[in-house]
């Protein structure tokens, strides 16, 4: 995922059903932000149980969407956010990459052996 120093990243702080997909995404964004998503911005969601991301977002003719999920502990969200916050990309790094933004509950790596 690239992102440019004037990309904007929006952050859609209710909690969205993680099975939804690029189309219906897309609608969330047009009729509840009012934005279009296809204007080069990011958008990111969280899932209700605190453990997974998504993010979509468009470039020249096509969309990509990248899912993150933590396989221990549980990212940190207000409860009570309404709507959606314009995050920096500073912010947006550190959500992803440091433990401020999610509760591990060891800081030791997962050996993952099954995938199914």
């Amino acid at each position: 995922m690239l992102i440019t120093d004037d990309m904007k990243i929006y952050f859609y702080t209710q909690p969205v059903d993680m099975r939804k997909s690029i189309d219906t995404l897309c609608v969330l964004i047009a009729e509840n932000l009012k934005m279009n998503p296809t204007d080069g911005s990011l958008f990111l969601f969280r899932g209700k149980s605190g453990n997974k991301l998504k993010a979509l977002y468009y470039e020249i003719n096509c969309f990509t969407l990248w899912y993150r999920r933590l396989e221990k502990g549980r990212f940190v969200f207000d409860r009570d956010a309404q709507g959606h916050i314009e995050m920096s990309r500073e912010h947006f790094n550190w959500l992803l990459a440091s433990d401020k933004y999610s509760r591990l509950d060891t800081m030791r790596p997962s050996e993952i052996e099954k995938f199914c």
